[in-house]
């Protein structure tokens, strides 16, 4: 594994962990390996049925509210 890679997925549980709780977080990693998760599935039939005006917007909001 890479530096790189290790740096990402200690920003990633720390997002989860800040986002969720410790708790919650182990549940959810626990819920992504049991079931095979496919994100870019997942996605596209999340958005399928929004506007891409909407998509855009809730993106720059979400940009504002969350600084690097």
């Amino acid at each position: 594994m890479t530096t790189e890679s290790i740096a990402l997925m200690n920003r990633g549980m720390q997002c989860l962990v800040k986002e969720l709780g410790d708790i919650a977080a182990e549940e959810f990693i626990s819920m992504l390996l049991r079931e095979r998760f496919d994100y870019t599935v997942w996605q596209r039939e999340h958005f399928k049925d929004m506007p891409l005006d909407e998509i855009n917007e809730a993106a720059a909001k979400y940009d504002e509210e969350h600084p690097w």
